[in-house]
């Protein structure tokens, strides 16, 4: 069986523009298109709605009911992270598409760690992540998708070798994964961070490591990662003016 996998991170829809890399201008058909344009089996969402100062979160979150209704083939699965007053007004959710049947949906916090850090002059605290989590049923398979958006730690000054917590609860989540899985996300993984070099350990491979997804910096931030019983038989980075990242996307033959 061979299946087509994207994982990226869409900024809540907002569009990149060189001349103004800040701006907040926002195109959802845009990203509508872009994501039509994949033409993938399963996909990872990340950043799905806004971020408010306060850390308000909207419900029904919007930009999912739009996806939804925009891609009525799949199945679908959505997850705020838990609400944080000190959150930063960027993106926030998670999703997860599928054109098989979704089942066993679940999530799971990753907590944020315990420091301060200064935004436009203003003290903050980390935001806890989430692991959204769901079982894709493909004829008489059962295949595990996961996904995650880990703490930017290279955008404070920090690095994840300082604070592994997210990092290890992951681990020890796909060290208890013997079937089928694929694990999509922004792993935020700046440059001598090592969460490639540790999932492998466990046994995943990540699909590409080399191009860069991010635009702001030259960074391989967004992944797709598998373990032995699928191969990766392909995978590419496309570009987008859609957001400020760039899709992964990789074809995969379950065994």
């Amino acid at each position: 069986m061979q299946l087509r996998a994207a994982t990226f991170n869409m900024q809540n829809g907002q569009i990149w523009k060189d001349s103004a890399p800040d701006s907040l201008e926002m195109d959802l058909d845009q990203t509508i298109q872009f994501i039509r344009s994949l033409e993938v089996d399963i996909l990872f969402l990340q950043e799905v709605e806004p971020g408010f100062e306060g850390g308000r979160q909207i419900e029904p979150p919007p930009h999912f009911l739009r996806l939804s209704a925009a891609f009525p083939g799949y199945y679908s699965h959505f997850g705020y992270p838990p609400l944080n007053p000190d959150e930063l007004p960027f993106g926030l959710g998670l999703a997860i598409f599928s054109r098989f049947e979704l089942s066993q949906k679940q999530q799971m916090i990753l907590p944020a760690p315990d420091l301060m850090f200064e935004f436009n002059e203003t003290p903050r605290r980390p935001s806890s992540r989430l692991l959204l989590e769901a079982t894709a049923t493909i004829g008489d398979r059962l295949l595990r998708l996961i996904n995650t958006h880990l703490q930017a730690f290279f955008m404070i000054g920090r690095t994840s070798e300082e604070f592994r917590g997210q990092r290890d609860l992951l681990e020890s989540q796909l060290r208890s994964s013997s079937s089928p899985t694929l694990l999509g996300g922004d792993f935020n993984c700046g440059p001598g961070e090592q969460i490639v070099d540790q999932l492998a350990q466990a046994g995943f491979q990540t699909a590409q490591n080399s191009e860069i997804t991010w635009r702001r910096k030259p960074f391989v931030l967004d992944h797709l990662f598998y373990n032995s019983p699928l191969r990766c038989r392909n995978a590419e980075v496309i570009p987008t003016l859609a957001s400020d990242h760039h899709a992964v996307v990789a074809t995969f033959d379950l065994l």
